[in-house]
Order: C-alpha cells, then structure tokens, then sequence
C-alpha cells in the first residue's frame, strides 16, 4: 500500500434539502464540518472530492430491486417513509446514491493512501428490502458487496461502533461468511428489536470512557487475528458522548478520540486499508457535533501522513 501525504475526503454536495425545520439540525454538520477541517488546517480543499452516484447495478447487489425502484419514483408507503424519518423527495433518493458512491470511492482511494473518509455514510439502518432511521440505502455495505465482487478483497471487517446498532447491516450479512460484522452499542437505545452482528457487544446506559476503552482494547486485537480481513469498513458515530440527545452512554469527546486513534491505529499497524463514515452525532450544541467529528480527522491526520 502507497500512503501519500493526503487524506481523501468524500464531501457530501447536497446537504441542503427541503426538510421541516426539526429536521435540520442533523443535516447542518455536513456543511459545517468540512468549513471547519479547512479552517483550522487539518484539511486541505484538495483533500475533498465530490463522488458520482452509484450505479443502480451496484445498489441492487445488497438492496431489493422492487424497494429501490419504490424509492427512486418516490412511491414508498406513508408507514415506509416514517420509519425512514425524513420526507421522501427527489432530492433525498439522490443523496443516498451520492453518499455509497462516495464510500465505494473512497475504498478505492484507500488502498493507495491507507485510508479515506466520508463526510456523511454510515447509514447501517438500511435492510435489504427497507430503510430506517434516516438510512435509505447501505453505505457501507453496498461498498463492502463490491469489493467481493469486484476482486477487491475476500474478507471485510465492519466496525460499527456508534451508539445504535448497525441492525441493517447485520442483517444484509447474516449469511455471508465473507464479511464479518462487529457492533458495538448502547443495550437500551434504538433499534429495541436488535438484529445478530457476528459479534455484538451491548454497553449499558452511562459506559464511561475507562469502560469503553477496555472493551475495545479487550475485542479489537483478537478480532484481528480470527477474522484477518484484507478490508476495514469503519463507522464512527460520534453519538457515544453523553451529550447526544439520541445516546446514552456517558463518553467524553476525549474518550471519543482516544477510540478512533485505537482503531485507525489497529489498522495502519496491520497495514490494513479502512474506510471511514461518519454516522450519527445528535448533541444538543451542534459545536460538539463538529469538534468530535473533526477528532476523527486530526487523528486520521495525525496517523496516516
């Protein structure tokens, strides 16, 4: 793998879209994020790149071909789009398409630098045949699905350490000895009906960071060693802080921090490529929000150039 002296980023073009006002607020960071990575140094504007959307080909690998097309004409039921949250529109479908052809992107991208991020993804919460939580389509997973079948690699490592599990995910990889799925989460959040990860590891209300940290430190290693993957999908949900209006652990952003500088540096040392997405983060001061997402880009930073 040839590191280079830059990090690429997936920038999200379309954070603008025409939501009620309660549902802008989880939308701001992807504007504000990158604004902030460039004025502070960490980034540079060459480090960004704007990806093309998905190929409907590569969507329908790990999505139902009649859910898709539901999704794409805007024809989901009233009980369909409230389990997604968000008002469905044309806009949104097309976001969803933009974010995984981002992470796909970004695969690419990181087996020559190492690593590479996504400004938005994550969206663990998509099934097959449904979306979730604010989640349409699969991120992480429609990548991971064209990595096998490209030739890309044989065997993935999910890390899913936000707060909620990555139930969708899970569930899209049941059957599929190829990808290996870790979820780590609160026990008592969203989603109440949990679906089975490879291995889940559900964390009580108010896990501080000394508790959290030693459960990773105690999984990560071994994981390594049994599941040996080629690939590392790493979603990095900053809604583990005790400030997060939809978590309910008890972390500190430092804390936050020290588990992404664990985890980027179980892979850099194995010479493992990853690729980040950002997941959620719902604190109540969107200046929290930003500071903790941007943790995991100084760390990246600071790791890998």
């Amino acid at each position: 793998m040839e590191l280079t002296s830059y990090i690429p980023i997936a920038y999200d073009p379309i954070y603008r879209l025409p939501l009620p006002e309660n549902h802008r607020f989880p939308m701001e960071k992807y504007e504000l994020l990158p604004q902030q990575l460039v004025h502070e140094g960490t980034c540079e504007p060459s480090d960004f790149f704007v990806p093309a959307p998905v190929t409907l080909r590569t969507v329908l690998q790990v999505h139902d071909a009649k859910y898709v097309e539901r999704l794409s004409d805007l024809s989901l039921s009233k009980s369909e789009v409230r389990s997604i949250g968000f008002p469905l529109s044309e806009a949104l479908v097309k976001r969803e398409f933009i974010i995984a052809g981002g992470t796909i992107m970004g695969c690419e991208k990181a087996f020559k630098t190492g690593i590479a991020m996504n400004i938005a993804g994550g969206t663990h919460h998509a099934f097959y045949d449904r979306g979730e939580a604010f989640c349409l389509l699969n991120d992480q997973a429609i990548a991971a699905q064209y990595l096998l079948d490209t030739n890309q690699a044989k065997k993935i490592l999910i890390l899913d350490l936000d707060v909620h599990q990555g139930n969708g995910t899970a569930a899209i990889f049941e059957n599929n000895p190829s990808v290996f799925t870790l979820s780590i989460h609160g026990a008592k959040n969203y989603p109440f009906r949990k679906e089975k990860s490879d291995l889940d590891i559900a964390l009580e209300d108010g896990t501080d960071d000394q508790s959290y940290l030693s459960q990773l430190e105690k999984i990560i290693p071994s994981l390594f060693e049994k599941v040996n993957p080629d690939f590392v999908f790493y979603l990095c949900g900053v809604d583990v802080l005790a400030s997060d209006k939809l978590g309910r652990l008890g972390m500190s952003a430092e804390g936050c921090k020290k588990r992404d500088t664990y985890v980027l540096n179980q892979c850099k040392q194995r010479d493992i490529p990853v690729q980040c997405s950002m997941g959620g983060g719902y604190s109540k001061d969107i200046k929290i929000i930003i500071e903790a997402h941007a943790n995991t880009y100084r760390v990246a930073k600071e790791i890998y150039t």
